[in-house]
C-alpha cells in the first residue's frame, strides 16, 4: 500500500485521559491521567476537534490546505509535526 493511501485509512484514536475545550484564541487538552496540561493555538485545537471526530490525517491536511490556503505538502507537513507532538505526549493512540 502506498504511504498516502496509508495516512488515508489511518485515524487516531484521541486518549481516553484527555478532556479538552475550545475558544476563539485555542484550545486547552488536559491529560488526566498523566496531569499534563497543553494549550494550543486555534489552528491546533480545531485539529484536535478533527481528529476527536475521527477524521483520517489526509482528511485533516486537506481541510487545513483549504482553509488556510496553503498547499496540500505544506498542510500534511505541519500536521505531521503536530501530531508527532501529540504522539510524543502520549494524546493519541
Amino acid at each position: 500500500m502506498h504511504p498516502a493511501q496509508e495516512r488515508e485509512l489511518f485515524m487516531y484514536r484521541v486518549s481516553d485521559s484527555v478532556r479538552s475545550t475550545r475558544n476563539d484564541d485555542g484550545g486547552v487538552l488536559l491529560d488526566v491521567k498523566r496531569g499534563k496540561l497543553l494549550r494550543f493555538n486555534s489552528t491546533g485545537a480545531l485539529i484536535f476537534e478533527w481528529l476527536r471526530e475521527g477524521q483520517s490525517e489526509l482528511q485533516i491536511a486537506a481541510r487545513i490546505s483549504e482553509r488556510f490556503e496553503v498547499s496540500q505538502e505544506t498542510a500534511a507537513n505541519d500536521l505531521a509535526e503536530f501530531l508527532g507532538l501529540l504522539k510524543q505526549q502520549q494524546l493519541l493512540l
